[in-house]
């Protein structure tokens, strides 16, 4: 593509245009390919658009929506009311063509109520699945899927997740024949429920999946794999408890900070420095995965710098066409399965 068109929910997440607005800018900046297509609240959002010097900006257009959907609003009412949010618009755009690629930082399970509705499922997915790119000891990344859009599967189901994982570590992190990994209570195959142990036989099965077997919540961060499947419920409760250690380590170490050493300072300044690589804003952005489009999901408290990263990840997945690489290779592991 020469051109990444991508439409920006402007009023979503915890701070609103004051951080979604400067990280179009910065995006703009870093992807000359990038042209983006902004949805708010006209009224409110022009001085700061101005400010910003988007108003006229060669490569951004505008698209007025009425409505917002709140961070308390549930997935239904959202859904079946707010249709001129500035959720729904960057969908509707991607629906019709005008964009490649959304991003919204706004109410999780409305994103995902609405993107099922308005771009429906691909062919030969059952279920969506949320994933996103994590750390490693090594500085390489791992994708990991579901995230929290299914908290219930079925082992098919995890089949599929690990086909689509696949062809994300392969088109957007680059990875020839990824590593993929069930996650287990251990292990040895013997351990797992009945769900895991029956997806890994699908899984030693598929030819078109390297299955390296199950890995364990403390090997998460280590690049053991390159692709880890789990349900929805699972995969959140996990990522949630990483985000909870990160969060503590960094308080840990910040604070109080007019009580600590002046070699106290020294290390904590060598230590950012040293894993620079693992700050979360260079992770933001979880992919809702099955779609007829691209839909980025931004962490809700993101600020610019993190919502970049995003918009950046949003327009590289177009630029992959991730959706139709996904449903040709689920079409070649199904029907080769099915013979």
């Amino acid at each position: 593509m020469s051109t990444l068109n991508v439409a920006l929910d402007i009023m979503g997440g915890d701070f609103g245009p004051s951080e979604t607005v400067p990280a179009a800018v910065q995006a703009l900046s870093l992807l000359p390919q990038l042209n983006l297509i902004l949805v708010g609240n006209e009224t409110s959002v022009t001085p700061l658009l101005r400010q910003h010097g988007l108003l006229n900006h060669p490569r951004v257009r505008f698209v007025h929506a009425s409505q917002v959907v709140g961070m308390g609003d549930k997935p239904i009412v959202a859904l079946r009311t707010l249709k001129d949010s500035s959720m729904r618009v960057v969908l509707d755009l991607v629906k019709s063509g005008a964009a490649d690629a959304c991003v919204s930082a706004g109410n999780t399970g409305a994103l995902m109520a609405m993107a099922k509705c308005v771009l429906k499922s691909l062919p030969g997915v059952d279920r969506p699945a949320l994933i996103k790119a994590l750390p490693t000891v090594a500085g390489k990344r791992t994708v990991m899927l579901d995230l929290g859009a299914n908290v219930s599967c079925d082992a098919d189901t995890l089949l599929q997740f690990a086909v689509m994982g696949s062809v994300v570590a392969e088109l957007v992190e680059g990875i020839a024949s990824p590593r993929v990994a069930l996650l287990n209570v251990g292990e040895e195959e013997i351990k797992g429920n009945d769900l895991v142990r029956h997806s890994a036989e699908l899984l030693r099965q598929c030819p078109a999946i390297h299955f390296t077997g199950f890995i364990e919540g403390d090997c998460l961060f280590t690049g053991q794999a390159d692709v880890i499947v789990c349900d929805g419920f699972v995969g959140n409760v996990a990522l949630k408890t990483a985000e909870g250690v990160v969060r503590m380590m960094g308080q840990l170490a910040g604070y109080p900070r007019k009580k600590r050493s002046f070699l106290g300072l020294i290390a904590g300044f060598m230590l950012k420095r040293r894993f620079s690589y693992l700050n979360p804003d260079q992770y933001n952005g979880a992919s809702l995965l099955g779609l007829r489009g691209i839909v980025v999901k931004s962490h809700g408290r993101a600020e610019r710098r993190a919502l970049s990263t995003a918009i950046l990840l949003a327009a590289q997945e177009a630029k992959h066409q991730l959706p139709l690489q996904i449903a040709d290779r689920l079409e070649s592991v199904f029907s080769d399965r099915d013979l």
